[in-house]
């Protein structure tokens, strides 16, 4: 299979002397192209961490991070960014839509912010159920539809990767086991690899392969 994504031996460490703190441990972990992975654990175990170290919002304290086979550990920020927008699709808790802006906007500011192939919108707006929410503003939308159009939204700008980050916190079950299939969906149509972080266990029928994270050491366990 295609590697998409690698670490080696990747540390997090945050403060110094004897106020320390070692976030992640010595880390090792593939993403294969068109892999779904999702990490669970208790909060403060490091999985946030890891979650923003594979998606280059933070540079490693040791180790190296792998994209498409080029060392990307030690790039500048300028482009880091770069790679974040362009490589990197984020969803999180909160679904992050720009509040003042209607749906059908959100994707047309990231037409004016990149012109790079796009994933086909009407393929995207029918796959995740959201024709009639188009001339809303987020805050007139349920949690449910916000977080399906935050999910489009990541996948628009055709990015290799998603990281979801408690995609489903503010939903009850049965919407976030539909979240869980649709990002599942996304992975195989689009070819896609997702990794999601989750407290919710219920929700790991769908996925390749699930890791746990404790105390900064990420362990497979499926």
């Amino acid at each position: 299979m295609y590697k998409r994504q690698e670490l080696k031996g990747v540390t997090k460490e945050y403060g110094q002397g004897h106020t320390l703190v070692q976030a992640l441990k010595p880390t090792d972990f593939r993403l294969e192209a068109g892999q779904f992975v999702a990490i669970i654990g208790p909060s403060g175990s490091g999985k946030t961490t890891f979650l923003t170290l594979l998606g280059h919002l933070q540079t490693p304290s040791k180790g190296q991070i792998f994209l498409h086979g080029k060392d990307t550990s030690q790039l500048k920020e300028k482009e880091r960014a770069a790679l974040r927008f362009n490589d990197f699709g984020f969803i999180l808790q909160s679904s992050n839509l720009i509040p003042f802006l209607k749906i059908e906007d959100q994707f047309q500011l990231i037409d004016r912010l990149s012109k790079k192939e796009r994933t086909d919108l009407d393929s995207l707006i029918e796959l995740l159920d959201l024709k009639g929410t188009l001339k809303q503003y987020p805050k007139e939308l349920s949690g449910g539809e916000r977080q399906r159009a935050a999910i489009a939204r990541a996948l628009y700008n055709s990015p290799d990767i998603i990281l979801a980050d408690e995609p489903t916190a503010s939903l009850d079950t049965e919407r976030a086991k539909r979240v869980v299939h649709l990002l599942k969906e996304v992975t195989q149509k689009f070819h896609k690899s997702v990794v999601m972080i989750t407290h919710d266990t219920r929700l790991l029928d769908e996925v390749d392969k699930v890791y746990e994270m404790q105390d900064g050491v990420l362990t497979q366990v499926r």
